[in-house]
C-alpha cells in the first residue's frame, strides 16, 4: 500500500505542504502541543490504512515480547541505593504490557512504508517546530506496537525521546486509558517533589485522552509523566509507536532496550548519542 493511501490524504495531504489543509493541520497540532505537550489528529489513518496496519499487528501479536521483570520505576530502570527510599528511582510500579518490536515490522509492511515516508517526517517536523527529523536509529524499538491484553497495563513512566508519535490501532473496549501529567519535568530539572506527589496519588494535574482507532497523537513524553491504565476488556489494545529524533544515530539505553524488548543488537554496543542528561 502506498503511504499516501495509508492516511486520509484528502484531509491531510502530507505531500502538499503549501496546501491550506496541510497548514491547518500543522497549526492545530502546534496549538495543542503549546497548551500541554499533547495533540491529537482524529481519523488520521484512512479506513484501508488502519485495516492494513492493524492486520499486521494482529498477525504478529503472538510474537510480542513480555518482559519477565514486571516491576520497575518511572525511568524504567533499577533503584538507586544512594537516594532516599521515597525517591522516584526507588518507587516501583507494575508493568505487564508487551511489545511487537521493529524488526518484526520490516520493509514490505504498511507500518514500515508509512514510517519511512519522507513527507510524514516533514509534516511531523513542521508540527513540532523542528528543522529536521531523523529516523530513530534503534533497530529494536524505533517503530513498535504496544500490546495490552486483558488486565495488562503500562504504568507511569517517561519516554527516552523528547516526543513520540503514536497511532491507535485498536482501542480497549473498557479501561486502557492514556493518562498524562503535562510538563512534570524539564531538560534542566527532574522536579522530584512534583513527581513524588503524582506517585503518592495526587491526580490534580492528571489528564486523560479519549483516543479512537485511526487517531494520530503527538506527545512530548520526555517531560510529561504518562501511563496506560489496565485493559479491562476481553480483546487487546494495540498502539503503533513511531519514534523520531533531531539528531542522527540516536539509539536507546542498552539496559532499557534489553529490559523492555528482550534483545539488543550491535548498534547498542556503540557509543550512544543522547539529547540530554535526564534520568532515562
Amino acid at each position: 500500500m502506498r503511504p499516501q493511501d495509508i492516511i486520509d490524504h484528502t484531509n491531510f495531504p502530507l505531500d502538499q505542504p503549501d496546501s491550506h489543509a496541510y497548514q491547518e493541520a500543522v497549526q492545530q497540532v502546534q496549538a495543542g502541543l503549546a497548551a500541554d505537550g499533547c495533540s491529537v489528529i482524529k481519523n488520521f489513518l484512512s479506513p484501508a490504512g488502519l485495516a492494513a496496519i492493524l492486520g499486521e499487528a494482529e498477525e504478529r501479536k503472538s510474537q510480542a515480547y513480555y518482559a519477565p521483570k514486571k516491576i520497575c520505576n518511572i525511568y524504567l530502570g533499577e533503584g538507586n541505593p544512594e537516594k532516599a527510599a521515597d525517591h522516584p528511582q526507588n518507587h516501583f510500579l507494575e508493568r505487564t504490557n508487551g511489545f511487537i518490536t521493529s524488526d518484526l515490522l520490516s520493509e514490505g509492511t504498511s507500518a514500515h512504508s508509512l514510517y519511512y515516508w519522507p513527507p510524514l517526517r516533514k509534516f511531523l517536523a513542521d508540527c513540532l517546530n523542528k528543522n529536521e527529523l531523523f529516523i530513530y536509529a534503534d533497530p529494536v524499538s524505533n517503530m513498535i506496537v504496544n500490546v495490552a491484553e486483558k488486565g495488562q497495563q503500562f504504568n507511569w513512566h517517561y519516554d527516552t525521546n523528547e516526543f513520540t508519535i503514536t497511532f491507535l490501532l485498536k482501542a480497549a473496549l473498557a479501561g486502557g486509558h492514556f493518562e498524562y501529567v503535562p510538563n512534570l519535568r524539564n531538560a534542566e530539572d527532574e522536579c522530584i517533589d512534583d513527581v513524588k506527589q503524582v506517585l503518592a496519588g495526587d491526580r490534580s494535574r492528571v489528564k486523560r485522552l479519549n483516543l479512537q482507532a485511526g487517531d494520530l497523537q503527538f506527545f512530548l513524553g520526555r517531560y510529561s509523566l504518562h501511563q496506560v491504565t489496565a485493559n479491562e476488556a476481553d480483546s487487546e489494545r494495540l498502539l503503533l509507536i513511531q519514534s523520531f529524533c533531531e539528531e542522527d544515530g540516536v539509539t536507546g539505553n542498552p539496559f532499557r532496550v534489553k529490559d523492555l524488548y528482550g534483545k539488543t543488537t550491535a548498534a547498542h554496543e556503540q557509543s550512544r548519542v543522547v539529547s540530554d542528561n535526564l534520568l532515562d
